[in-house]
């Protein structure tokens, strides 16, 4: 008989509780499982999962980063602005998703050497990152997006063979292609081993410092994706873009079940957290509630869900 883990039993949860918000709204919200609301909820969900897979791998090696957001709007204003200029797409994805990962891993480094908490670290950067791109463009962002990319996200786009744009197909197989790294490849057991056990991790040979590094560029990196991204969703450059995603990244990868004090989680958890978080927001808006009364809800989820698995033991306790 199939045994499931304390881990797998939170994503199949995740799941559950998403597959009940979607029933309860079919039937308290007249049009809430019509073709054009599906595909925008998965459009949604598609965009906060690939914002919180940095979120999710920072948290599993015993971090969190809040430079997330400021990295979003960043990205969203200097490829609008350069790509606005006549610069190549393609050039310009390479500079910003550049300069994320040297955000990025100036966030590692100095977390781990100077043994500062990532907390307050990514928050800091991420500020001065965000008071950059103001002065840069005067707080007055212009410029527009590709034709290609807003028909790559655009919630009326289709992939061809299915009836959604081409991000969710495109996201699918990226989350494919992440539970395999996790789980199979030498940076997957690296990173779950220096979650679990710090200390123990360099007997074992790995690198903390550049582990840290290599971490948190990662994180940027998608977080920059994801304000390209909503560059095409919008259609216009907003620096405050990011804002949304300062919690709801995290929330994503609690409701999934990835323990905030590290060493455990799964990438699968966390996009059934974000199929869940967009549920809530699409039922509460749904149902006529006011913007306020929605944060609140979410908040409160968040809060229920921090203390209940706030109070696993650390994985080093159990080995």
């Amino acid at each position: 008989m199939l045994r499931l883990t304390g881990d797998q039993w939170r994503v199949v949860g995740s799941l559950a509780v998403a597959v009940g918000l979607h029933s309860a709204g079919t039937i308290l919200i007249p049009g809430y499982s019509s073709e054009f609301s599906v595909r925008a909820m998965l459009v949604l969900a598609s965009l906060l999962a690939i914002a919180s897979i940095g979120q999710t791998l920072v948290v599993i090696i015993g971090g969190i980063d809040l430079s997330i957001p400021f990295l979003i709007g960043f990205a969203n204003v200097v490829t609008a602005q350069l790509y606005g200029q006549g610069m190549n797409f393609g050039l310009v994805c390479v500079i910003v998703i550049g300069l994320a990962c040297l955000v990025g891993a100036l966030n590692g480094m100095i977390s781990s050497t100077l043994k500062l908490h990532p907390l307050i670290v990514t928050l800091g950067v991420g500020t001065i990152v965000q008071g950059s791109v103001l002065l840069w463009t005067g707080g007055f962002p212009s410029g527009s997006a590709p034709p290609k990319l807003s028909e790559f996200v655009s919630i009326g786009g289709s992939s061809g063979i299915l009836p959604v744009p081409w991000l969710v197909p495109c996201f699918v197989a990226l989350a494919a292609v992440l539970v395999v790294v996790m789980a199979r490849m030498p940076y997957g057991r690296r990173l779950f081993a220096l979650g679990s056990n710090p200390r123990a991790a360099p007997l074992a040979l790995i690198n903390p410092v550049a582990m840290w590094i290599v971490t948190f560029a990662i994180s940027a990196a998608f977080a920059a994706v994801t304000g390209i991204l909503l560059l095409g969703f919008t259609g216009s450059a907003y620096g405050e873009v990011g804002q949304p995603y300062l919690f709801q990244t995290i929330a994503a990868v609690v409701i999934g079940g990835t323990a905030l004090v590290g060493g455990r989680g799964s990438y699968i958890g966390t996009v059934a957290g974000a199929l869940v978080l967009t549920e809530i927001n699409t039922l509460l808006i749904g149902l006529g509630l006011q913007p306020s009364v929605v944060q609140a809800v979410l908040g409160a989820v968040i809060v229920a869900l921090v203390s209940f698995y706030g109070r696993d033991p650390h994985v080093r306790t159990l080995i």
